[in-house]
């Protein structure tokens, strides 16, 4: 059994200021209306504001959530090379992570990985830029949940997830079977970075992980 775990104390109880919200994320990107028409399919958003330069995107009651900027200029940046990973979006059911899912496959649109976390069910997605969204739901109802099981289950040898088939985890939601069950983790045994998809880590960075025997 692990050491319990704890959250950090919030900054307002620490007597800071913080941010109330995430508010948005911004790409600059050659590929603009690549970028733009897959971001709104992915998110079901709408350009609240856009020209031939800039688009805002929004999902919700924000004015946007998601900007793109035109940079016709702009290189490739090698996958090895540091920079941001990816972002994530939570959805309220697995239900709707999956209808979610089987509408984007019907568009030709596939995860790039599927994994359960433990405190996640996620769905990675890639850009036309390479870059990451991260479709999850949370697996546990509140963040004291998320800490008992990390201390009382096999995350410390395995913090990584456990793959899964997004068909087979809807053939089986579909036939009745409750979320909850579907959203437990499967003990694997210990699992590293090197068995993470070549799509997530990139090459460079998988075969580093194999010789340093993560």
């Amino acid at each position: 059994m692990n050491q319990a775990l704890t959250l950090p104390e919030p900054a307002k109880a620490r007597g800071r200021v913080a941010p109330a919200q995430l508010a948005h994320i911004v790409f600059k990107t050659p590929r603009f209306k690549a970028m733009v028409n897959w971001w709104c399919t992915v998110l079901e958003a709408k350009p609240a504001m856009a020209n031939d330069d800039l688009a805002f995107l929004t999902y919700d009651e924000e004015h946007h959530r998601v900007a793109i900027v035109n940079m016709p200029a702009l290189l490739p940046r090698p996958g090895f090379m540091r920079g941001l990973d990816h972002v994530a979006f939570t959805y309220a059911s697995l239900s709707d992570l999956l209808a979610t899912w089987e509408r984007l496959k019907e568009l030709g649109i596939e995860p790039v990985w599927c994994t359960n976390h433990g405190p996640t069910t996620s769905l990675y997605y890639a850009d036309p830029d390479g870059n990451k969204a991260e479709l999850q739901i949370d697996n546990f109802d509140t963040p004291e949940d998320v800490l008992a099981w990390a201390a009382n289950s096999d995350f410390a040898s395995n913090p990584i997830g456990v793959d899964f088939d997004p068909a087979d985890l809807n053939r089986r939601l579909e036939a009745g079977e409750p979320e909850a069950s579907l959203k437990e983790r499967p003990v694997i045994g210990p699992r590293g970075l090197a068995s993470v998809p070549r799509s997530i880590t990139g090459s460079v960075h998988k075969l580093l992980a194999r010789l340093a025997g993560r």
